[in-house]
């Protein structure tokens, strides 16, 4: 007599230190003051090209149009809401204008490691997805909301146009084009590979990692909880910052050094949000897409800072 498999219900995630309350207000204000900002600047270098720069419309179209495919896509394979895709969009759009080498092809830009990180993040989100749904921490079935794509990309954008020019001239000092181009590169290049590694690393640790250890005291947690790394994630997590940085590299015409200096800080980043986690997440002052904003921001100014001393 066959009898029908029982599978174990879902069993609860550990709970969060952070009042819901309060992390739901940290994410509002995170997309309140950061996605009109990206919006905008989209918006404006879009017309301020179409209107003044008509040798580049043909860029423009093709970078608009890119854009808007990726943002439909995300939506289609359920991967974010509709209004998350649609930030996603105006992400890859300032992410596209800030990072473009001028005069080539729309695909010298970080355009490539964006869509890496999208292709990594896709299948690590799916993979072990039902062994994850049992311990109560597999994503919704709607996808990534707006605040987490901001939180993980918004700074990037944010970096790549147009902080990037004011951090060139404050401390380099100089209006070499190349200069910045090649500062504000690694820096986008470092924030991507940051916000990949840490949902790679995320992902693949709660599906294949075990039970993980907190980074802090080096004790085991039960999966999920905030702080906690494995060493299969950890390791996952930094071979997706690779990937990022070593494509990253050829479309933004960066040395190997330079390509290292942009892992090394996405990997640094990667370890910031576990010990944010282990700390202030765990404590309940911080959510988690204020901490991973802030990893991402750590990437991006640990890559200026590498930058400075190596390549004074």
């Amino acid at each position: 007599m066959n009898h029908p498999m029982i599978h174990p219900p879902p069993q609860p995630a550990p709970a969060k230190a952070i009042p819901p309350t309060r992390d739901r207000l940290q994410s509002r204000l995170l997309v309140w003051i950061a996605l009109p900002v990206l919006y905008l600047l989209a918006t404006v270098r879009s017309v301020g090209l179409w209107l003044f720069a008509p040798y580049l419309h043909a860029f423009l179209l093709e970078s608009v149009a890119i854009s808007l495919c990726f943002a439909c896509l995300v939506w289609r394979l359920k991967a974010s809401t509709s209004a998350a895709a649609a930030a996603g969009g105006a992400i890859c759009l300032c992410v596209i204008y800030g990072t473009h080498i001028y005069m080539a092809p729309v695909v010298r830009s970080a355009l490539i490691p964006l869509m890496e990180l999208f292709v990594l993040t896709f299948l690590a989100t799916h993979a072990g997805r039902k062994r994850k749904a049992t311990s109560g921490l597999a994503e919704s079935r709607s996808g990534r909301t707006t605040s987490q794509v901001v939180a993980n990309l918004g700074f990037a954008a944010l970096f790549a146009f147009p902080l990037s020019s004011i951090i060139v001239f404050r401390i380099w000092r100089s209006d070499d084009a190349r200069l910045g181009s090649i500062v504000t590169g690694v820096c986008v290049i470092a924030a991507l590979a940051e916000a990949t590694a840490d949902t790679v690393s995320s992902e693949i640790g709660q599906a294949f990692g075990g039970t993980p250890f907190m980074l802090t005291t080096l004790r085991r947690a039960p999966p999920g909880t905030d702080g906690a790394i494995s060493l299969k994630g950890t390791l996952a997590g930094i071979a997706a910052a690779a990937i990022i940085s070593a494509t990253g590299a050829p479309a933004l015409g960066m040395s190997s050094a330079e390509c290292a200096v942009a892992f090394a800080a996405g990997v640094a980043g990667l370890f910031f949000d576990s010990l944010l986690g282990a700390t202030l997440e765990r404590r309940g002052y911080l959510g988690n897409d204020l901490v991973n904003f802030a990893s991402t921001l750590f990437a991006a100014l640990a890559a200026v800072a590498a930058q400075r001393i190596c390549f004074p």
